[in-house]
């Protein structure tokens, strides 16, 4: 799915937190995935992808930072089943993860947190799969299915105006107006491009740095 940010009334950032909510794949592709080190087991809050303290918690923390999947920024988002090949210490399904920051490792495709990588495990093999450090895994594209999270933005031209995209699945523009603001998305999916609005998403006493919600939900 590709989201083409456009807005009216001049946005300030706009942090696309469910890009890739409709997409799958049905073959799986070999690769290698590691685990990087986190206090609390849970995602970075200073993620490539812009998603913050969201990206620590989002998907029950089984997140990851991928590298050439990460395609700039567009890549933030999709979400991935990634299942180790071992039988001994592996279960079929593994886990699923949800990719929110860029990171390269041992010509791996994930750096998965180390709760994702602990889900990969059976019950009583986590210890020596995290002994070893890198493994052979096989991984598949698969819908997002984030459960009560929607669509969130931060932060009176009589026109819809491209925004840039800053990094991730972050975007912005430089000297936005007072006033409220409104939003729309071009979604490309399995039906096609449409047009998703939604008005009157950011108030007119907006503050910079505050995250605004709205009432959309990608399914």
């Amino acid at each position: 799915m590709r989201f083409s940010l456009k807005f009216y009334h001049c946005l300030v950032s706009v942090m696309v937190l469910l890009p890739a909510v409709c997409y799958s794949q049905d073959y799986f592709v070999r690769s290698r995935a590691t685990y990087y080190g986190s206090p609390d087991c849970l995602g970075t809050p200073s993620g490539a992808c812009g998603y913050g303290e969201y990206g620590r918690t989002v998907n029950d923390a089984n997140v990851a930072g991928v590298s050439r999947l990460y395609k700039n920024g567009t890549g933030c988002g999709a979400c991935y089943q990634v299942r180790c090949t071992n039988p001994q210490l592996c279960t079929d399904n593994g886990v699923n993860i949800v990719a929110t920051d860029y990171g390269e490792g041992d010509n791996t495709d994930f750096i998965l947190s180390p709760r994702a990588y602990a889900r990969m495990a059976r019950s009583d093999t986590a210890a020596q799969l995290f002994a070893y450090g890198v493994v052979e895994v096989e991984y598949q594209r698969i819908p997002c299915r984030y459960g009560g999270y929607k669509l969130q933005f931060k932060e009176d031209c009589k026109e819809w105006i491209p925004m840039r995209r800053a990094y991730g699945a972050v975007f912005d523009m430089a000297n936005p107006p007072s006033g409220a603001i409104s939003l729309r998305f071009q979604v490309k999916g399995s039906a096609g491009l449409t047009w998703v609005q939604a008005p009157n998403v950011i108030p007119s006493d907006w503050k910079a740095g505050v995250a605004y919600e709205s009432d959309i939900q990608l399914d």
